[in-house]
């Protein structure tokens, strides 16, 4: 499925952590035009003291100054990402600097001074390409996920194979019956059945009927 980019910022809330040189005033007008609320908490002491947890990446946007020391710190990244959009302020484009914010997440930069008519591009760019980043992040992980619980359902076919001396294509058929009737994924049902050690019975409750017959 195709993200749609966000085109609309009305409501979201931009975090400025920048001095107050560098066209930070212009940002902050332009960006209280284009329907955000916006906060200017000052420079964090020490870097990386600010308190992630009180962002959202479906509402906020951070805007960080280059020239400041990290602002986000290695513990505020997670699985590559920060708690919401970052787009960097540039003053000085040093390779350092801009490997610094690259290290907090940026994903788009405003030159200092900033220029009103780039605001909306960047801030455009900044959050879709994020909100992109996470989707592939998320999509990775169910699939890792789902790889590791797919050897709860091999230990399940080859416990019911050995209870009910079936085949695995016909084991296999079970737990996918047992787990409809659950209405359960297959993984999540042999997840529960595995965690409680429970054992599939034989009756009609946990078989299919044509097996139950077979096994009289």
């Amino acid at each position: 499925m195709v993200q749609m980019p966000v085109q609309n910022f009305r409501g979201m809330r931009a975090v400025i952590f920048a001095s107050s040189d560098g066209g930070v005033d212009t940002l902050a007008s332009v960006l209280a035009k284009l329907g955000l609320a916006v906060e200017r908490p000052g420079l964090p002491a020490p870097a990386g003291a600010i308190d992630i947890s009180s962002f959202g990446f479906e509402r906020d946007v951070l805007f960080v100054d280059g020239d400041l020391d990290g602002v986000l710190g290695p513990d505020a990244i997670v699985n590559g990402l920060p708690p919401a959009p970052v787009i960097g302020l540039v003053g000085v484009e040093a390779p350092g600097r801009l490997k610094g914010l690259m290290a907090q997440g940026a994903t788009a930069f405003l030159r200092k001074p900033v220029y009103a008519g780039a605001v909306y591009t960047n801030l455009f760019l900044g959050v879709n390409q994020y909100l992109q980043r996470r989707a592939i992040v998320d999509q990775l992980s169910e699939h890792q996920d789902r790889r590791r619980r797919r050897r709860l359902v091999i230990k399940s076919i080859v416990r019911i194979m050995a209870q009910h001396a079936v085949d695995d294509d016909e084991a296999y058929a079970i737990l996918r019956r047992c787990s409809m009737r659950s209405r359960m994924s297959l993984e999540d049902y042999c997840e529960q059945q595995l965690a409680c050690r429970s054992e599939l019975t034989g009756t009609s409750q946990d078989l299919p009927h044509e097996l139950t017959l077979v096994r009289r």
